[in-house]
Order: structure tokens, then C-alpha cells, then sequence
């Protein structure tokens, strides 16, 4: 059993749900990386997404994509980012997840960079291009390692193809809530929670809810039809003050007390 499958059992059994914050890695640089992922931990996020910058990300809307701009013209590198995680992850409780594009994984080597990331103290990848017809290798060199493959779903996905997803993926299914970008949004799809119904239906595995969620309402709305929560532009959007003369104390206490209240609202 993987960390991430341990966590969402310890969760159900306790009928709690997941806050799953997304940090790009090197954004405003990788000294600021570790201790925001320290500081989420405190904070009691239960899993975090960590975003490898790619100068051609996979359906991120303008703040993230600026974040990951920020990133790799501060140098930011993978084995930096991999000597990062191994820093802090022996502390951390909750399992880090990477976001990752395939082209990164193919120019390292993919069991090269399955073995770097597990060494690292990485429990789980998220690789958004790598469509489910492609991905058996992948999914195999995982299980060899217990470590998750997290696939995506999303509301255009035709339902015969979200079965076959969800059959090769292991940790949690990620949901996607909207067609488009990643961003804040005020309001869901109303089609969001039949969707996410009959998706139970269709498997056992956790189902997380990522794509625009930005506050405790929102949170509320969907408790019921998910095992958890991810949240990126609204985090990164606070991260993006450090690069515009917002001292990083100040920018990390903004962040701590956001994910504090997201972390109430997945558990009350």
C-alpha cells in the first residue's frame, strides 16, 4: 500500500476529506520551495502537488504559467528540485505529489526519473500529457515501486474512456471540475456533482476535485460527492507576492492562513 493509498484509508475511515495544496517547485527559488512546504505541513494539508516548471505547461491558466515563468528564469533545475524534496520530505507527513510533463520524465529516462523522484521521498506523479492509451509502461514501472499514478479526468471525457482512466490509475483520480485552464473561479459547473456521482459509481478509488476551487464554499458544495480537494492558482497567486517585494514571511503567513481555513472547511 502506497503513502497516498494509507492516507485516503485513515480519511475515509474517519469520514474526513483531503486539502491538497499545489506549489510550483522554484518559484520565487527553491529556499522558499522548502520551507512553504514545510509550513503547509504544519498547517495540516494533507497532500501536496508540487509542479515541475515546463516552459509549455499542459493546460494551466496565466497563474500558473506565470509561476513556472518565474521559476525557470530563476535557474531552477530537476535534480535541484529533487535535492529540495529530499531536504525536507523525511519531516514532512503528508506525501508529496509531483505535476509533471512526459517530455520531462522521457528526456530523463522513465525509470530514471521514477527512481529520482522515489528517492527524493515522492509518493505519487501526476503527468497531465500522457494520455491512458500510452500510459500501461508507466503505470507498470509505478506499481513496481508503489508509487501512484494519478490520472486525469475531466467533464469531456467520454465515460467509456473515465472507466478505462480509472482503471489504470492508483492513489486518487483526479477530477478536473471545468473545460479549460486552471484559475480561480467563483462558480462551479452545476454539472460538476452528477458527474462526480456517477464516477463513484464507477470505482473505488478517491476521487479529488481540482480546476478553479478557491474558497470554503466551494469546498462545502462538494464534500459529498469527493474524497478531497486541490486547490493551485489561489495559492499561487499569494506565492507570486514574494517576487513583488512582499517580504517572504509575510507571503508564507498569508499562505498558512489560507490553507488553514481550507483545511477547516474539508474537515468540519
Amino acid at each position: 500500500m502506497s503513502a497516498i493509498d494509507e492516507l485516503f484509508q485513515k480519511l475515509r475511515s474517519e469520514n474526513k476529506r483531503a486539502f491538497m495544496p499545489f506549489v510550483t517547485a522554484g518559484d520565487p527559488d527553491l529556499g522558499f520551495t522548502a520551507e512553504v512546504l514545510k509550513q503547509l505541513d504544519a498547517a495540516g494539508c494533507h497532500l501536496v502537488e508540487l509542479g515541475i516548471p515546463y516552459s509549455d505547461p499542459i493546460a494551466d491558466g496565466p497563474t500558473i504559467q506565470a509561476s513556472y515563468t518565474r521559476a525557470l528564469n530563476a535557474g531552477t533545475k530537476l535534480e535541484a528540485i529533487f535535492e529540495t524534496v529530499s531536504s525536507v520530505s523525511s519531516d514532512l507527513k503528508m506525501p508529496v505529489v509531483t505535476m509533471v510533463s512526459y517530455a520531462i520524465v522521457f528526456r530523463m529516462g522513465m525509470e530514471a526519473y521514477l527512481d529520482r523522484a522515489i528517492a527524493a521521498g515522492v509518493s505519487g506523479l501526476i503527468v497531465p500529457d500522457m494520455p491512458v492509451d500510452e500510459s500501461a509502461e508507466l503505470a507498470t514501472r509505478c506499481a513496481e515501486r508503489n508509487v501512484s499514478l494519478i490520472q486525469l479526468i475531466t467533464p469531456t471525457t467520454p465515460r467509456e474512456r473515465a472507466i478505462e482512466i480509472a482503471k489504470t490509475t492508483t492513489g486518487f483520480i483526479y477530477y478536473v471540475s471545468i473545460t479549460g485552464i486552471t484559475g480561480e473561479r467563483t462558480e462551479l459547473p452545476p454539472e460538476l456533482t452528477e458527474n462526480l456521482k456517477w464516477l463513484r459509481e464507477q470505482t473505488d478509488l478517491p476521487i479529488c476535485v481540482g480546476f478553479g476551487i478557491s474558497g470554503p464554499d466551494q469546498v462545502a458544495a462538494l464534500k459529498p460527492y469527493c474524497d478531497g480537494m486541490i486547490v493551485g492558482s489561489a495559492i499561487v497567486r499569494r506565492i507570486a507576492a514574494a517576487s513583488e517585494g512582499v517580504a517572504v514571511s509575510d507571503v508564507i503567513a498569508d499562505v498558512v492562513a489560507f490553507s488553514e481555513t481550507m483545511v477547516s472547511a474539508v474537515g468540519d
